[in-house]
């Protein structure tokens, strides 16, 4: 089958791109784009052009799966070139998406015709790079330069509607006769002419550049793309087109190159690959899941409550006491019409969400549901006691699920007669918000309950990962070898705020001690302030929890901004002089090596028990549950950059047991 067809409607030239599933730019497309323009040319008769693609989309972006390989066919911008400068009229005809190089292609076309269901954009800036074929020099010139340093930095398509009011498209179709609408109007433009957008003269303000910078300060910290996007846009409004090219081109090139762009394309790849199990047919049926059971509506239970019913899934949610289930139905409707405060709801839909929540004070209203998660206080007897009762109450064929971050899920399921039926959904909090599902596989799950649980975790908008039993699963269990070192670190003299400082510098959203305040530092705590045996229980017979009392490591102010604690330093100072340790300076590097690095060293045992997949689930994993800078890759990604035998070498330095296969790979 050929890619790239043509055919002749009378005066019209109609060049039909045929590449499935998106119509990349594969080096076959590009080759058979220029083929028909040559065609075109080259025959008198022809006073026009159509550019179409058969399928679900137009050209939705290049081919990334040629990045990094030796050039193939002709050159992407050498094709763009004969659309721009060919002497008769090109008309590029969109449906489905027309992003990145597939944007660049129909901007190289004279005139635009899209269905009003189009989105065309330039999400090139999410792959750590820019539209480096000109999108960065003819947007501009096409729509402005506020609306292009927007679309550029921000990477999120417009719609057909949009595109039609700023000018980057100049007609809308109808969404079952674009063919032809594109041919009509493709010969009302042979009068016109061409129109190349390098021409035009660009208007607007480009105050709008450092507007964008000064919004996203927080969000872009630590990251190269969207601040190149800009700086191109920039360059367009100053520099002559040929010159601004050669400007963007210098610019994707840093990006292209460089650790970060190869970090972001690593985890476009590892979140499709998440969702792949290994070892199971594609074909597994899946259960049919129409409603769903939460016990628990605490902070948890509200928070995975309000995923199903956000997807049209209606939820019984059950307490023990109606004092907690009264609360924990106010807090999702609080939080839906905070979100409908801001735009993201209509109150209908709001309504609506709320009339597929049912509440109850009773186990046996579970009886008919399709899914049940348990979101009860983490202690094994207690959902053993859940288990136990679901067995009896719910009916057959539903699946079990644990939210529990640590426990033994094959305990678990022990407690029930049907351990096929049984398996974690480990939601991260909070669980409305955070991406992250850990499903996790226990020794006797069904496969098509594991299907199932994945594909439901889909659903919800989550990306869910596998994971095998073992204290903590993939994250937490990596998490325990940041924290251990990190209170370690501070008995040998370093400060809270020095081993953060690090975190945060690195990318993390926050440092271990940051996280502890968050979590509350009582959590667990047995409540006698004079057993004093860790710095934890030290800062909390102070009467220093964390951010809830606004006392905890750090001291908060009412905006929950952390400044450091003199209180909290003595008391970690007391303990520590008590310890024998020596009180020595700690460098940057040192902490890098003692608590980072214990984390990659972790995902290789991890990876060697079978408890994940593959390395780049352990870097989704980390990317979507903690906050992992996307531009650093997750932690395998970036071990591998930071290279095997320098972390061996420092975790030998440091007496830290080396996997087996993280020494193999030095």
């Amino acid at each position: 089958m050929q890619s790239v067809t043509t055919q002749i409607h009378d005066d019209v030239l109609e060049i039909l791109v045929n590449n499935p599933p998106v119509n990349a730019l594969s080096w076959h497309v590009r080759q058979g784009l220029s083929d028909g323009i040559e065609e075109a040319l080259g025959n008198d008769a022809v006073k026009a052009v159509v550019l179409r693609c058969d399928g679900r989309t137009f050209i939705a972006g290049a081919d990334i799966t040629e990045f990094g390989k030796p050039p193939q066919g002709p050159d992407f911008n050498a094709v763009l070139n004969m659309f721009e400068t060919a002497g008769k009229p090109i008309v590029a005809a969109i449906h489905g998406t027309a992003l990145g190089g597939g944007l660049e292609t129909a901007m190289v076309c004279h005139y635009r015709v899209a269905v009003p269901s189009a989105k065309l954009g330039v999400p090139e800036v999410k792959l750590g790079l820019l539209p480096g074929a000109g999108g960065t020099q003819r947007l501009p010139r096409i729509v402005g330069v506020e609306q292009a340093a927007i679309m550029c930095a921000l990477g999120v398509p417009i719609s057909a509607k949009k595109a039609l009011e700023t000018g980057l498209v100049d007609s809308i179709a109808s969404e079952d006769s674009l063919a032809e609408d594109a041919i009509a109007f493709a010969r009302q433009m042979i009068a016109e002419g061409p129109r190349p957008s390098r021409d035009r003269p660009i208007t607007g303000d480009t105050a709008i550049i450092d507007e964008l910078k000064a919004k996203n300060a927080r969000r872009w910290k630590g990251f190269e793309a969207p601040y190149a996007n800009l700086a191109c846009v920039e360059a367009a409004t100053r520099l002559p087109f040929d010159e601004g090219m050669k400007f963007e081109r210098a610019e994707f090139t840093k990006l292209m190159g460089g650790s970060q762009s190869a970090a972001q394309r690593h985890m476009f790849f590892a979140e499709r690959q998440a969702a792949k199990i290994d070892g199971l047919p594609k074909d597994t049926p899946l259960r049919d899941i129409k409603k769903v059971g939460v016990i628990g509506a605490g902070t948890m239970g509200g928070g995975i409550s309000m995923n199903f019913l956000a997807a049209g899934i209606p939820v019984t949610i059950v307490e023990m006491a109606k004092e907690n289930l009264d609360r924990g139905v106010g807090v999702i409707r609080k939080n839906y019409e905070n979100s409908a405060k801001k735009g993201r709801f209509t109150t209908e839909k709001v309504e609506a969400m709320m009339g597929l929540l049912t509440p109850s004070l009773s186990m046996d209203d579970l009886a008919d549901c399709d899914l049940v998660i348990e979101a009860v206080y983490e202690s094994m007897d207690v959902k053993k006691e859940v288990f136990g009762a679901l067995d009896k109450i719910v009916k057959q064929g539903a699946i079990l699920a644990s939210n529990t971050s640590y426990l033994n899920v094959d305990e678990i399921a022990a407690s029930t007669s049907r351990p096929g039926d049984v398996l974690g959904m480990h939601f991260f909090s909070p669980a409305n918000v955070m991406k992250l599902l850990e499903v996790v596989r226990g020794e006797k799950t069904a496969d098509d309950a594991l299907a199932t649980a994945m594909a439901i975790g889909k659903k919800i908008g989550k990306v869910a990962v596998v994971a095998g039993v073992c204290h903590g699963f993939i994250g937490n269990r990596m998490l325990s070898e940041r924290q251990q070192p990190a209170i370690q670190l501070l008995m040998e003299g370093a400060t809270p705020q020095q081993i953060d400082d690090v975190h945060t510098d690195f990318g993390m959203p926050m440092g271990p001690f940051q996280m502890s305040d968050l979590a509350g530092l009582d959590i667990g705590w047995h409540r006698d302030p004079s057993k004093i045996e860790t710095i934890r229980e030290a800062l909390c017979a102070a009467g220093r929890f964390g951010q809830k009392n606004g006392k905890g490591f750090y001291d908060y102010d009412e905006k929950r901004q952390r400044t450091v604690s003199e209180e909290a330093l003595a008391i970690i100072e007391d303990f520590r002089s008590k310890s024998n340790l020596p009180k020595r300076e700690i460098t940057d590097q040192e902490i890098i090596e003692r608590t980072l690095y214990p984390m990659v060293n972790e995902g290789y045992k991890i990876l060697e028990e079978g408890k994940a997949q593959r390395a780049s689930d352990i870097d989704v994993v980390w990317i979507y549950g903690y906050g992992w800078p996307v531009y650093r890759g997750g932690p395998m990604f970036w071990g591998d950059l930071e290279g095997a035998g320098k972390i061996v070498e420092a975790l030998e330095r440091h007496n830290i047991d080396v996997a087996d296969s993280l020494k193999a790979k030095a």
